[in-house]
């Protein structure tokens, strides 16, 4: 490591500065998590803002953080493991871990621009 302090997000802010973007795998994982759907919205779930980090180690495992719009939504224990099933099956990846995690709340402010455009929005 260089020696520089973790990124601690600020109350509110969306875990992405954790994430791993410069690794080879990562546009793959991105992908991989957009094609999973919330089956109430119809919007793949990165697109919504619900993938809060991915982080992929040297060995190419992938951790991934994601919250739900709801924490009542119907398929709160199913959806880590659609995650999870996306992204296992891509060449490279040795071993996924998808936790669900509630701070921050999802907000609608986490839509990305796609997201708001389909749902009307903008």
């Amino acid at each position: 490591m260089d020696g520089a302090e973790p990124h601690t997000p600020a109350e509110g802010e969306p875990l992405i500065g954790e994430s791993t973007p410069d690794h080879p795998l990562y546009d793959s994982v991105v992908e991989a998590c957009r094609s999973v759907h919330d089956p109430e919205i119809p919007v793949n779930i990165y697109d919504l803002g619900l993938i809060y980090r991915i982080a992929i180690d040297a060995e190419a495992n992938v951790e991934v953080d994601m919250t739900l719009t709801a924490p009542g939504c119907p398929v709160a224990g199913e959806m880590p493991g659609w995650v999870a099933d996306a992204i296992e099956p891509l060449p490279g990846v040795k071993a996924v871990n998808v936790t669900m995690v509630w701070d921050p709340p999802w907000g609608m402010d986490m839509l990305s621009d796609e997201a708001k455009l389909e749902l009307g929005f903008m």
